[in-house]
């Protein structure tokens, strides 16, 4: 799952030369300009001072407030079960672009103002200390300690541009982690990220110019910055691939996880005495053949570990308490076979239940079927093809794009954090998406990659289309 959050300010400020190469900008402001930058220019101007340096910062700031809201009311998890990436976008532009240099991103320090400029080549748009930050000014009236701004010395995050064309994209979660406790709790205020060159490369003998972002007054809805919150939220439910012990398998592959989903009026909820025990019968009433303690997931949701070796082909769960008994549930069972063959696998791909349209700012959820491809069904499942339970992919993925111009709105989140992956249960793949950061009035496309550990991730030959509406 992810939850994107916007800027709510952002600035450039500067020191370089002004049109007259005589003149620094350091009173300039461009908090209202719709692209932030970063540079160094060494040695622009040479005069009675020495060998000149002119560089350039951005600022930005996220409201912090929203997100620890938002982990409060349960929408993004605990800290330790969850990744902040900061993501900005490159502002393509006909001047020189730095290539092989590497940018920090650091904590500020103190408060700062946004400001209304926007002038970016002859820095006019002087603050001549009114609102705004500049180089010399954090906010009207306060001057930074140190001109260019405050920034604490640790966490700091770096990342290493090649062609000097790509987005920046780094994991911030300690940063962020320590805004959301605050310096009363041990942690920082949040003043928001310095974005630019390593020290080094601001002082070292050739010019940086000049890395262009998209700003938060950007027009582009998807190159706006964002703090990114990324974590794995699918559920792999085994109670539709449910296998028998077997000596094929290792023991990991032989474990089996079943969930148990407490609705109450339509919504999960937890149980006041919550279950403790899971355990596989041959028969509803019957006596207990492997027992394992159940584990709450989240609100309304238990989990526990089961295995079992049997040749029976159904399997009863009991859910209990105590003496007292939650939930009973069939299990189909299946066996582990090998083969005197090694397959390729491929796969048929729809999603029956897709809809035209989805709502903008609410969750729906995706469901995903799939079969092999050289499947020859007989008569009778034919005719039964309603009831066809559909083939469970271990592990899937999804991505997402915008179908007007091709544009990777969510890119397949496949490593660490798995935040794309889809979950799982009785009745197929399915996902959560939510359409809050959707743009409204847009065409949008789902494509799959299945794994397997021979040929890594397989993207799947099928797009599925929906529009986005307020």
């Amino acid at each position: 799952m992810i939850r994107r959050y916007f800027a709510t300010k952002d600035n450039t400020i500067t020191n370089a030369f002004e049109e007259n190469l005589t003149t620094r900008g350091t009173g300039s402001n461009m908090g209202a300009s719709d692209i932030v930058e970063v540079f160094s220019i060494y040695n622009q101007v040479s005069n009675s001072s020495g060998i000149s340096s002119e560089l350039a910062r951005t600022l930005i700031e996220f409201d912090i407030a929203d997100i620890s809201s938002d982990r409060t009311a349960g929408l993004v998890p605990a800290s330790g079960s969850v990744s902040w990436y900061l993501k900005m976008y490159n502002a393509p532009h006909s001047q020189t672009t730095p290539s092989n240099f590497t940018m920090v991103v650091s904590a500020v320090s103190q408060s700062w103002e946004e400001g209304y400029g926007i002038d970016m080549d002859f820095y006019e748009d002087l603050t001549k200390d009114g609102i705004g930050s500049n180089w010399i000014n954090a906010a009207s009236g306060t001057t930074w300690t140190t001109a260019g701004g405050d920034y604490h010395a640790s966490p700091t995050f770096t990342q290493t541009f090649s062609t000097g064309l790509e987005d920046l994209e780094l994991d911030v979660s300690s940063l962020v982690e320590e805004w959301i406790t605050g310096s009363a709790g041990g942690g920082k205020d949040n003043y928001g990220f310095g974005v630019k060159l390593t020290d080094a490369l601001e002082t070292t003998s050739r010019s940086f110019f000049r890395k262009k972002f998209f700003g938060r007054d950007s027009e582009f809805y998807f190159a706006k910055p964002v703090l990114e919150a990324r974590w794995d939220s699918s559920i792999q439910d085994d109670r539709g691939s449910f296998y028998a012990s077997s000596s094929l398998a290792s023991a990991t592959d032989n474990l089996n996880t079943l969930y148990l989903y407490n609705r109450i009026r339509g919504r999960l909820r937890d149980i006041p005495s919550a279950p403790t025990s899971a355990s596989l019968r041959s028969s509803a009433t019957g006596t207990n053949l492997y027992s394992a303690a159940v584990t709450r997931v989240s609100t309304g949701v238990y989990k526990a570990d089961l295995y079992l070796d049997t040749t029976a082909s159904t399997l009863y769960d009991v859910w209990y308490s105590g003496s007292t008994a939650y939930h009973t549930g069939t299990i189909s069972v299946k066996s582990f076979t090998s083969y005197g063959y090694n397959p390729e696998e491929t796969y048929v791909v729809s999603m029956p239940g897709i809809r035209k349209e989805y709502k903008k700012n609410q969750t729906h959820r995706l469901n995903l079927y799939v079969r092999e491809k050289n499947w020859s069904p007989n008569i009778y499942t034919v005719a039964q093809q309603s009831s066809i339970a559909s083939l469970i992919i271990p592990s899937a993925s999804y991505q997402l794009r915008r179908s007007i111009d091709e544009h990777v709105v969510i890119p397949y989140g496949t490593g660490s954090t798995l935040h794309t992956a889809l979950s799982y249960d009785v009745s197929g793949n399915y996902f959560d998406l939510d359409t809050t950061y959707l743009e409204a009035g847009y065409l949008y496309e789902i494509q799959y990659s299945f794994y397997d550990e021979e040929n890594g991730w397989e993207e799947q030959p099928y797009r599925f289309k929906f529009r986005v509406v307020d």
